[in-house]
């Protein structure tokens, strides 16, 4: 590689299935600092295609390959999005790809992209798979960005929790000893946006204001919680496999006749409580809560965790200098240039794995 080693790019397109978050991160003499973000949308119909191939369906191979270039194409344009922002050359892009499937527990992980590709459009080295490793030393794979985390938003003595809220929550214990736990905590936007989508045809419930116009109904509350997910010890990690339309179905089919509005609303009081118990189960008392991820942008989720938390400061990590809608993207920028400096990128206390590992895989330009 002839390319200065500090500069990366890094693309992470998540559960919420909205399109590509993109940064230009420069990781020189230690900083992490961003120098560029995009944001490019999935076309309607890969975001189909991509929403399809959550659960088992005809011809998966094919289709799989397909959405995996049609996934290659939309990072490409991000990556060209960001390229004029570049002080020099780019040494890698690294592209997390799209998880359609997370069974740790059946010792697999599948993120589907095309990072061939993704390297011939934009002539530049690309890593890619990040998590399958951690998964073969016996970890879940996930969450990742704690460790990034650690490395961003930590501060010595300091006790700060960061919580990512995307399509799942996840959050990352910033312990004042310098110990770093964190698991995948449920729910985050995904129930949400699913109910919303349902009953009105938007993609998100801007600020939390439909859920705030309901009311939570105990009851549902209650069932939705009854959850073995909730009470398993971590290590632990999740998504679609698990907390999907029908898994929603089923709980609500025990509580009929209920107000859209008032299950909305029930939903949020799901994910504030469900990453409120997650903290709260660490024994730490945070100075505040940091939140990144679309649910930072969710004022009334934010409000509800800081409830639950018993008036703990909730607020976003913009308050830490970075962006919510960029975090997980540095985060994977930072992850490849870990890998290129053949440095782990796991923690083992976090994904269960036997050990540290250098995660990623190298697609030459």
């Amino acid at each position: 590689m002839n390319a200065t080693p500090s500069l990366f790019i890094g693309l992470m397109s998540g559960t919420s299935l909205d399109g590509v978050d993109g940064v230009l991160a420069d990781f020189s003499n230690g900083a992490i600092q961003t120098l560029a973000a995009a944001f490019t949308p999935f076309p309607p119909e890969l975001r189909a295609e991509l929403m399809a191939l959550q659960a088992a369906g005809p011809n998966e191979l094919e289709r799989e390959a397909l959405a995996a270039n049609g996934l290659a194409l939309v990072y490409a344009d991000c990556v060209r999005a960001l390229l004029p922002s570049s002080p020099g050359p780019v040494t890698a892009v690294a592209a997390h790809g799209q998880t359609i499937r997370h069974r740790p527990e059946l010792g697999f992980t599948r993120q589907t992209n095309n990072p061939a590709l993704l390297a011939e459009l934009t002539g530049l080295d690309v890593v890619a798979d990040f998590r399958s490793r951690d998964v073969a030393a016996g970890g879940q794979g996930a969450p990742l960005v704690p460790a990034f985390h650690h490395a961003a938003f930590g501060t010595p003595g300091t006790s700060r929790v960061v919580v990512n809220i995307g399509g799942i929550g996840n959050i990352s214990v910033l312990h004042a000893d310098g110990r770093v736990t964190g698991f995948d905590t449920g729910p985050g936007n995904v129930l949400m946006d699913l109910w919303i989508a349902r009953h009105h045809g938007r993609a998100y419930d801007q600020d939390g204001a439909w859920a705030a116009s309901g009311a939570v109904d105990p009851a549902l509350l209650a069932t939705l919680l009854d959850e073995p997910y909730f009470r398993q010890p971590a290590p632990k990690s999740t998504g679609r496999d698990l907390f999907h339309e029908q898994w929603l179905n089923d709980k609500l089919g025990q509580h009929p006749d209920l107000a859209p509005a008032d299950v909305q609303a029930t939903l949020l009081r799901l994910t504030a409580t469900t990453i409120a118990q997650a903290i709260q189960g660490e024994g730490v008392t945070p100075d505040a809560v940091y939140v990144c991820g679309g649910g930072a942008y969710n004022g009334a989720l934010l409000r509800a965790i800081g409830a639950e938390l018993g008036g703990v400061k909730v607020e976003s990590t913009a308050a830490l200098g970075v962006a919510p809608n960029r975090v997980e993207a540095l985060a994977f920028a930072w992850l490849g240039w870990r890998c290129l400096q053949r440095e782990p990128g796991n923690l083992p206390a976090v994904t269960g794995a036997r050990g540290l590992r250098v995660l990623g895989a190298l697609y030459p330009a």
